[in-house]
């Protein structure tokens, strides 16, 4: 018989809303950085055409997640066991990089303006950045509650607050150039919305390694988690115990756990109820046990196999 390599995650999650909403601030997106460009030639806006750039980055980054998450959708193959789930997070890297390397352009660009103010038809310029104001308003609100669920789309939600904190900036600073004339506002509002932007793609970056990097969830404490599935009845021990994030929402955990020398049905038993204490207290899903047990007049500790082998306390080895 063939063997099944082939592990399924029992955890299912619906991404197809994830999907849609991408799709939207796609398209609301791109219209806003071609609206842009026309605006910034008309006005002869270096902040609007600066922003367009902005919006091409953008669009470019809600792409990449939109397709991280189609392929996010497709089966587990015996090559790749836990799916295609880590696209999420590699977009999701990506997307934090990129916004790195834009909040950098965004200083260069504020303090090339600062010493060589430039002259901007301003009435286009607050027109075009309002009109690109309220799509940007839409698509973060589409995009915002998947961002608390899929890293993925957090990235893509960040980009297009980056996008909104341009059109504030390019509107403040509109408004104060036809009210006072002050052109080197636009420098400085442009250098704080790159600070805002830099510190989430830093944290979106964190976040993005700390999952690549396997390591234990943030909002679940390993020695809880220990000290509770030890007060599970059976249980007298556990070691060798691992957790990590595959994805965003997806915990995973492997472990020994040593039990009480029992007939191998009750131990069933406390494999069911380690895996729902997992899942409804810490929201840990896929789990993979492995029992010891300590041998009734013998020093040895031997595994319960299930292949019917004799444990090694009684093989004499």
């Amino acid at each position: 018989m063939q063997q099944d390599y082939v592990h399924h995650i029992g955890h299912k999650r619906s991404i197809s809303s994830y999907q849609g909403n991408l799709l939207i601030a796609l398209f609301i997106t791109g219209a806003i950085m071609v609206a842009e460009v026309i605006g910034g030639l008309l006005s002869n806006s270096l902040a609007l055409l600066s922003d367009a750039g902005h919006m091409f980055m953008d669009v470019l980054a809600l792409l990449l997640s939109f397709l991280a998450l189609r392929f996010a959708t497709r089966p587990a193959t015996q090559k790749q066991t836990f799916g295609f789930y880590r696209l999420e997070i590699l977009a999701a890297l990506i997307n934090g990089t990129v916004l790195l390397a834009l909040s950098l352009f965004i200083f260069y660009e504020a303090y090339q303006r600062f010493i060589q103010p430039r002259e901007i038809r301003g009435f286009i310029m607050l027109g075009v950045a309002a009109i690109g104001l309220g799509a940007n308003i839409i698509s973060a609100l589409v995009l915002k509650a998947g961002s608390h669920e899929s890293l993925n789309v957090k990235g893509a939600f960040l980009h297009v607050i980056g996008d909104l904190l341009s059109s504030v900036g390019v509107i403040l600073g509109g408004a104060i150039i036809l009210l006072t004339g002050w052109k080197r506002v636009d420098s400085i509002i442009s250098f704080v919305i790159g600070v805002i932007i830099l510190i989430g793609a830093y944290r979106l970056v964190m976040e993005s390694v700390h999952i690549l990097l396997e390591s234990t969830p943030k909002d679940i404490g390993l020695n809880e988690v220990i000290d509770g599935v030890k007060t599970i009845e059976g249980v007298r021990d556990l070691h060798h115990v691992h957790l990590w994030t595959i994805t965003s929402g997806i915990y995973a955990l492997s472990a020994h756990v040593l039990i009480e020398d029992q007939m191998t049905s009750r131990s069933s038993q406390i494999l069911e109820d380690i895996d729902r204490f997992l899942r409804e207290r810490f929201n840990i899903d896929h789990t993979t046990i492995q029992f010891e047990c300590e041998a009734c007049q013998t020093d040895f500790v031997c595994r319960l196999d299930t292949s019917g082998n004799l444990p090694e306390s009684q093989t004499g080895e």
